[in-house]
This record gives C-alpha cells, structure tokens and sequence, in this order.
C-alpha cells in the first residue's frame, strides 16, 4: 500500500487539469483505504488527515476546470503546490476577525509536514506554542503582554542568530533586512497577519495562526502556518533566535513559512538573494566579486545611496574553501553574512558584516568595531581608523566593519536586492519551458524568446525567476545527503542566463551574435539589467545549461523606468520543416579534406520560389565540432565540395550547434551536406530548414553505405614524378570509386600550389579507354579529398586488357608531396603497387 501511495502522490505531483482531478480522487481513496488498514492510531490519523486535503485539492480542480483559464493562470495555479501543500495566489489581506480563537476549543493546527534533518532530530523535543515556551523561561502568562512580549515595536534593535538549523541565507537576509521591514518601509505590515497599523507592529494571533504572504512561483501566495516552533532538548535552538529578546516571535514564523515552502527545516540551503526575494518581494541581484571585469568602486557608487535610503538590503557569501582556508580566514565555506551598514571615512569603505551562526568563526582579516565615522581622522588623530585584532571584537553580535576591499578578495558573491518601487513600470509574463529533445539543448530554437522595445528606451532590469517544485528539491536533498557540498548539489539542478540580441524582436536560433550576456548561474534567478534605445526591439532570451528535468514553469519581471512592450518573439520566416539524423559509423565522414566525406548524412532540399533559408544543425553531444554546407547538388549527393560548388555555409566547424542562412534562394533542387570536423565522431543530430515559402527536405540514400573501405599505400608525386599508376583487380562485378588527398592535409617540403586529378581507365596507349575522372577532368586542391565518379570493375576485361587508377598532378617541388588514397566497393578488391606511369 505504501508504494501506491507513494506513485500516486508522485503522479500527482506531474500532472495538472482534469488528470490532477482524476488523480486527487484516486489518492483520497487510496488513503481512505489505508487508513482502514492502518497499524497504529498514529499512521491512521496521518492517512485521514491526507485524505481530507485531496478532497479539498480535489473540489478546488473542479471549481478550476468549470472557469476558462488563460495559459498564464493556468501555469500560476498549476505552480500553487509544493510538499503536498497548496499555496494560492494572494487575493486579499485576511482580517483581524480571522484569528480570533471564538468559540474554538483548540487552536489552529498546520498539519503540513516539517522535516528536520538528522542533526535536528537528535535533540528535538516536540513542537510547542510561544505561551510553551514563555512558561519554559519562567515567564507567568497572566502577567504578560503577549503582544508586546512576542511582538517588538519597530525600530527596536535586534540580533538574529542560528544555530542548528542550515538556512545560513534566510537568517543572513532577515538580518540585513531588519530595517526594511520594520524600519520606514515596514514590508512587515504588508506580509505579515495579522498586524497592528496602530503600533507599528505584528498582532498576537489568539487562535494560532498566522497568514504570510510571500513572493514565488510567479505571484504574491497565501502561506498559512500555525504558532508551533521545534524545541530542543538542549540549549540549541532549531529556529531562528533573537540574542536581544529570545520571545520574539515574527522572524521565527517568517522562517518557518518560508520553510514551509521549501521542503522543512531540514532547508538543504539556498543564497540570500533568492531567500529575500521570496520574503519580500525585492529585485535581486548577483554580483560575482572574483569576476576580473568587476568595479567594485562602481559597486560602491551603486549600492551607498541606495543603502543609506534603504532601497537595497545587502547580504554577501563566500564560496567552497576547505576547512584549512576556513581555519586561516575565520570565514565559513559556502555560507551567507548579512551586511547591516555601510561607511564612508578619510577615503577607506567600510561594510558592517554579520556572521548569522550564534557561534562561529571571527573574521581574521583586518576590521573595526566601532562605526568607522566615530573612529575618523582628526587633528591629532594620526592615521585616522585603526584596523583592530580578531581578539578585540565584540562576538555577541558577531558583526564587525571589514573593508570594501576586502570582501572583494575574500568573498565570492555579493546578493543585492533592489526595492521594486524605484521602477515606475513593472510587467510580468508566465510560462511553460518544456525542455526540446536533446539534439537541440545546445541550441536556441526550443528556448523561450520575447521581444522588449520602448519608444522613451532607458533603463531596463529584466528578471527571470524559476518556479520551485518538488522535483528539484528532492534532487537537492538527495546530494546534501549523500555529502556533496551545497555548490555541488546546486549545480546537480542546472545553470541558466539571459540573452539579448538585436534581432528586431524575431527568434533567434544560435548563440553567437547576443549583445547582452548574462553570468550561468545555479540560481533561481538571475537579472539582467540593460540600457535599452529608445524604438529598437530586442530579443530577449532565456538560455539554460544542464537543466535536470523535462519541464518548467517561470516567470519574466520586467521593471523599468519607461514604458516597456513585451511579448513572445515571432520567427523570422513562416515556414520550417525539420529532420532527425545520425553520424555513425558509416555515416560520420569527416570534414571535406576527409576521403570519406562523401559518406556524410546528405539531404535534397527543393525550394519552388525564390526564398530566404536558414539551415539549423544542431547535435546531442555538445563537444563535437559540426558543419553545414548548401550546395548546388541539384538534390543528389555529393562525393566532394569546390567552394563554387556552395551556396551558403555555416562558417568554421562549430561544437553544438551551427547556422547557415542565406538571403535569397533561388527555386531548384539543392544538396545539404552535414558533417562533424573529423571521419569517425559518432552523434545524434537534428536540421531544420526554415524559409518564406513551402519547401521540402528529404534524405538522399546513402549509396555508399556498407562499402568496403580499401586503403592504399601512400603515393608521392614531385616534379620528377608527375604520375602514378596502381592496378586493381576483382573477382566479379563490383563497383567502385576512388578517393585522394593531401597526407594530413599539407604538402611536404617547400609547400606550393599542388593539383591533381584522378582517372580509371582501361588498357594503354591508343587503346586506353578512360572509366571515369574526378572533377569532370579538371585538376584539383588535394587538401579537400577528391573523388571519381562510381565505376565497374569487371574482372575479365579487368585481366585481359588491365585496369588502373591513374593519379596526376601538376604544380609539385622537388621535394615532392605525399599523398593518400582509398577505393570504396561493394565487394573485395585486389590492389597492386604504385608504379610509373
């Protein structure tokens, strides 16, 4: 029964629409099941408990279907579900009336499930209410305020510290961001409820529950948790503690909601850019401090207006660093700080950095204490701000003001998030990413595309936000468990960046020509932020890299000075046929100079009316350098290719992915010759053919496939000697054609300007009878492979008369040229030696 229990919520957790309803049904039946089957009271009441919230998930999908959805709130509400819980869009603030315990005899109860991890586990003591824990510190309820006791008034300092649970970043961004949410913007009174207007300050909930409204999967979403922290036996703490008032109450329920959605206390961890993005709502940003190009007194320039009118809420983390870098610096590897002030004085900056650990390593570089503006230069003060000794810091708050300079060199990114309301203009669109098949992961044409233009331009910050779901936290988790470093579980779920490119709003295919590229990050967000011209249309793109999983939803912000218009990109051209191909061991022919690249997988293409065409090759293995060539074949194939011979190219052989578009195609039959740079490099591979007009594209049998491959010894042709000759023989009927070229390319000796022709012919002297000639008997470069037409070896006449191939060049040093050459047949032949002609 647990199995099908577990692939029902699994289904249920990939499906959406009426199979989501279908699904609900069948799970609540399933639990209704198991609960009758159940061993213990404890599992029966889980089970129930399970079964009544599918029948309320299942009465809101009828509710859902029975309302015509756009494809945007159709991806909004499909992203409501997280850990079996279901976190709807906000549609009003709830009021005060909805807290009151009434004539409740209990108080509310979240029955969602919160994990703790092994660590936590050892000494959790149960779940307990703040009137719990105010009785535990010897506090007499009916003497206390609770309101006050559990809820600060705004301005009062506070000093938010971990301990043993791992969301470094949440702590670390609810400590930089103290001010902002209590401070003149008071984000708390629009996040939190319920909440007092009158004092400035969350309201004690008498039933409680608490309603927190946080920022993910694309919208504002109701989070309802009930009052109840874990508990330790000891004196750890497995939530988030203020060392100025251990009461306080609301970072704790912030923490805990914003838990809620990311799997349990058992948080595998997360940067602080994302944490307080989903918190409050804010833009965020990553800066890479170790990047070469990065300005850190341009940073400067950004962020200390914008931080002294608190409009930005900082926070810093370092990367992986092993314990003995740990031990040196007195910094945490892969661990979030929040930074609590900026200063200015006598040329030095300086940020206030706060270690989020209760206890912790003490920054070992050099810092202040005190705010540096206290310390400055004046007469008779020397050197202005003395730099202090780690023993002389003040670890109750483990804050310290360090050097711009040196968080630059000693942490690896900088998390900056932006108050939305510096932008006057926000819009947002939501989508669907369904990962294209792998042949076409390298490339562009699967990606999701928008076209961004404004007529005033300006300044544009582009955001792009993946939505969380459960697949991801359980490839998360299941690295944290097995030992990976944070760094190392979050590149297991992929990279992803923005692109821009100056293509008039169409979709682009191929990377190459962007003029924005933004870091790959294995964030959930990453921003871009642009300086856009007034009129133009850009194509805004969103590329990605390893992504795990075959389907996403996101969500495009766009906030911006001016008005912005934004909309799906369109394709350049109306039409677009598209084939799926390999190079394998037969057909992976190599480059032109390869003898064997004749046996390249080919296509006819036939255009009716003149047209423009682009030609998308693209393949499944990213490390192997492809090409593409349109020729004029009249739709046959091709055993070698004269640059008069192409009508467009895709360029320099290109791993991945490449393009070949030319502006005008006039109507015929044409031959697409695709190719990897060496003979042998084995790959899956798709072409799409684009164009104005309806054309078709069609495989051209391979007529060399399964031929016996025949070397020949190395030949060397000088001014001496001009021609070769080799005779070959057959048993019986066989066709054949045969290949030279240039040895590794290049001519031997002094280099020059060789040519050369091969011939098969029959008898000598007057009676020689020539079977077929390369390049329709013109002499040829050898450093792209040369080839005869097919011809017969017919075994009497081959005896009687002899037959040979016949290699000439012109054009050669003394020195001579070394050459290779090869006979393809459909059965065995017998070769002699070189010999003069």
């Amino acid at each position: 029964m647990e199995r099908r229990l577990q692939a029902a919520e699994a289904l249920l957790a990939r499906v959406s629409g009426q199979d989501a309803l279908d699904t609900a049904i069948r799970a609540a039946e399933l639990y209704m099941t198991a609960a009758a089957q159940a061993s213990t009271k404890s599992e029966a009441n889980h089970h129930r408990r399970r079964c009544r919230e599918l029948i309320a998930y299942a009465e809101l999908l009828k509710t859902e279907l029975a309302v015509p959805q756009s494809v945007e709130d159709a991806v909004l509400r499909g992203a409501s579900r997280l850990h079996g819980c279901f976190f709807p869009p906000w549609n009003r603030d709830p009021s005060n009336a909805d807290f009151e315990l009434g004539e409740r005899a209990q108080a509310f109860t979240d029955e969602a499930d919160f994990s703790l991890s092994a660590t936590q586990a050892e000494t959790f003591d149960g779940w307990k209410r703040p009137q719990e824990l105010l009785e535990q510190r010897g506090s007499k309820l009916e003497d206390v305020d609770l309101d006050a006791e559990l809820f600060q008034t705004k301005n009062q300092p506070c000093d938010l510290v971990q301990d043993i649970t791992t969301d470094c970043s949440v702590v670390a961004g609810l400590s930089a961001a103290v001010n902002v949410l209590t401070g003149k913007h008071a984000l708390l009174s629009s996040i939190f409820f319920p909440f007092d207007h009158s004092r400035g300050r969350p309201r004690y909930s008498p039933l409680g529950k608490y309603v927190i409204r946080l920022n993910f999967n694309g919208c504002l979403r109701k989070v309802t948790i009930d009052d109840r922290l874990p508990t330790s036996s000891s004196d750890r703490a497995l939530y988030v503690v203020d060392r100025m008032n251990e009461s306080l109450l609301w970072p704790a329920l912030l923490e805990k909601a914003y838990l809620k959605i990311r799997g349990g206390y058992d948080f595998p961890g997360s940067n602080s850019g994302t944490d307080l993005w989903v918190l409050t709502g804010w833009i965020p940003e990553q800066v890479f401090l170790q990047r070469d190009e990065v300005d850190i007194n341009h940073i400067w320039s950004r962020i200390k207006a914008a931080h002294d009118a608190e409009d930005v809420v900082i926070t810093i983390g370092t990367g992986v660093t092993s314990p003995e870098e740990e031990r040196i610096a007195g910094l945490v590897g892969e661990h979030d700080y929040a930074v609590q002030g900026l200063a200015g004085v006598d040329g030095r900056r300086w940020l206030l950095v706060k270690n989020p650990w209760c206890v912790g390593p003490v920054w070992a570089g050099g810092w202040l204490t005190a705010n540096p503006a206290s310390l400055a230069s004046s007469p008779g003060a020397g050197e202005g701000p003395q730099i202090q000794q780690p023993e002389a810091t003040d670890q109750n708050t483990n804050a310290v003001w360090v050097s711009l300079e040196d968080v630059a060199q000693n942490f690896e990114s900088m998390y900056l998030n932006w108050n939305p309301r510096l932008f006057p203009h926000r819009q947002e669109c939501h989508f669907k990413w369904e990962m294209p098949q792998p042949h076409l992961k390298t490339a562009l044409a699967e990606n999701p595309q928008y076209a961004i233009s404004s007529a005033k331009g300006g300044l544009v910050w582009i955001l792009a936000s993946r939505h969380f779901q459960d697949a991801e936290h359980r490839i998360l988790k299941g690295r944290t468990s097995h030992g990976d470093t944070m760094a190392a579980a979050a590149r297991q779920l992929g990279f992803m960046s923005i692109l821009v490119f100056d293509s008039g709003g169409k979709r682009v295919q191929i990377t190459g020509e962007q003029t924005y590229e933004g870091p790959y990050v294995d964030s959930p967000q990453t921003l871009a932020r642009l300086d856009i011209t007034a009129g133009k249309v850009y194509t805004v793109v969103l590329a990605q890299d390893d992504f795990p999983l075959p389907k996403y939803t996101f969500t495009l912000s766009v906030f911006s000075q001016k008005p912005v218009e934004m909309h799906p990109a369109v394709d350049a051209m109306s039409h677009r046929k598209e084939e799926i191909g390999a190079w394998t061991r037969r057909s992976a022919g190599g480059n032109a100079a390869c003898t064997t690249y004749f046996s390249n997988p080919q296509y006819r293409l036939s255009v009716p009316r003149p047209t423009p065409i682009s030609i998308l090759l693209s393949t499944d293995n990213r490390d192997i350098p492809i090409h593409a060539d349109l020729v004029w074949g009249h739709g046959k194939r091709v055993s070698s290719v004269r640059v008069r011979d192409v009508v467009v190219s895709s360029g320099e052989y290109r791993r991945g992915h490449v393009v070949a578009e030319a502006p005008l195609v006039d109507a015929g039959d044409y031959t697409i010759v695709c190719s990897t740079f060496e003979a042998g490099q084995q790959a899956g591979f798709g072409l799409r053919v684009s164009s104005d007009v309806p054309v078709t594209v069609t495989p051209i049998p391979a007529d060399a496939a399964g031929r016996l491959h025949t070397p020949l010894a190395p030949l060397t042709l000088s001014e001496s000697v001009q021609q070769r000759r080799l005779p070959i023989y057959a048993d019986w009927l066989t066709k054949t054609t045969a290949a030279a070229a240039s040895q590794g390319g290049a001519s031997h000796g002094h280099g020059g300007s060789l040519l050369i022709r091969l011939s098969v012919v029959h008898g000598t002297g007057p009676n020689q009878v020539v079977l077929a000639v390369s390049g329709d008997g013109e002499f040829l470069d050898p450093r792209v492979a040369i080839r005869t037409p097919e011809f017969d070896i017919e075994p009497r006449r081959a005896h009687a008369e002899g037959m040979w191939l016949v290699i000439e060049g012109i054009g050669m040093h003394n020195d001579g040229h070394l050459l290779k050459a090869e006979l393809f047949s459909d059965s065995p032949v017998q070769v002699g030696v070189w010999e003069d002609c």
